[in-house]
């Protein structure tokens, strides 16, 4: 590809038809040689500058609580089950086939840290993440649903690309709460991906949801196509103090 296509192919991707309906036509410029070098420089520039925004962007309105990398994962520490799915969770093909997954033990191990890490991951690779605590997020919902907003809400939620759903299990909710979140989390399910953390095993969310045929459909709609990951051991922050 010649220096012209190669600015007219970058325009079109920037978005600026003036400058490529400039360079289309080589009479415009003295010296239009020097003058493509100069321009192709700066929209590379232009390029470069926009990726990095865009990704600084996705983590930004993701609403991460903290930074927290997968290479600051003490990986040997890990239980052995998320040991041996990392590898595979690194390389993001949940998302690309709509899985999710399921962390599920005691506080302490790793859920959360995972979690956001992959989050952080998929907002670099150009997915569009959002992040909420379970009490967060049901007070949200509360408050669109009061508002009368919460079909807006819906409509972006189940477009995300990955939504992580951290702390299941830390706080029980009220009949209210346990509907709208079985409602959006069924929105995404078997299409898009969802990360959930949780400090219950399965056979204990009826303890937060209070209501056996609700926690039995969300239980089955969330495993389904899903990596449900053993996370027992012990904590971290017990060794570290």
């Amino acid at each position: 590809m010649d220096k012209r296509q190669e600015i007219i192919e970058l325009c079109k991707e920037l978005r600026l038809p003036s400058i490529r309906r400039m360079v289309n036509d080589e009479s415009n410029f003295k010296k239009p040689d020097e003058a493509f070098e100069v321009l192709l420089q700066v929209l590379h520039q232009e390029h470069s500058d926009r990726l990095i925004r865009s990704k600084q962007n996705r983590i930004r309105t993701a609403n991460f609580p903290q930074k927290k990398l997968l290479e600051e994962l003490v990986e040997s520490s890990l239980p052995d089950q998320a040991r041996q799915k990392l590898p595979y969770l690194k390389t993001l093909k949940f998302i690309e086939e709509g899985q999710n997954v399921i962390f599920t033990g005691s506080p302490g191990t790793g859920k959360s840290h995972i979690s956001i890490a992959l989050g952080i991951e998929a907002c670099l690779a150009g997915y569009k993440v959002f992040f909420a605590t379970v009490p967060s997020l049901i007070n949200q919902l509360k408050e669109y649903k009061s508002e009368r907003t919460l079909r807006s809400f819906e409509l972006k939620f189940e477009r995300y690309d990955l939504v992580i759903i951290d702390e299941l299990g830390y706080i029980s909710f009220d009949k209210e709460g346990a509907e709208l979140l079985f409602t959006h989390l069924s929105l995404r399910a078997g299409r898009k991906s969802t990360i959930i953390t949780s400090n219950l095993p399965f056979l204990k969310w009826q303890e937060i949801f209070h209501d056996p045929v609700l926690t039995a459909a969300l239980t089955d709609r969330l495993t389904h196509k899903s990596h449900v990951i053993n996370m027992n051991g012990p904590s971290f922050r017990m060794k570290e103090t």
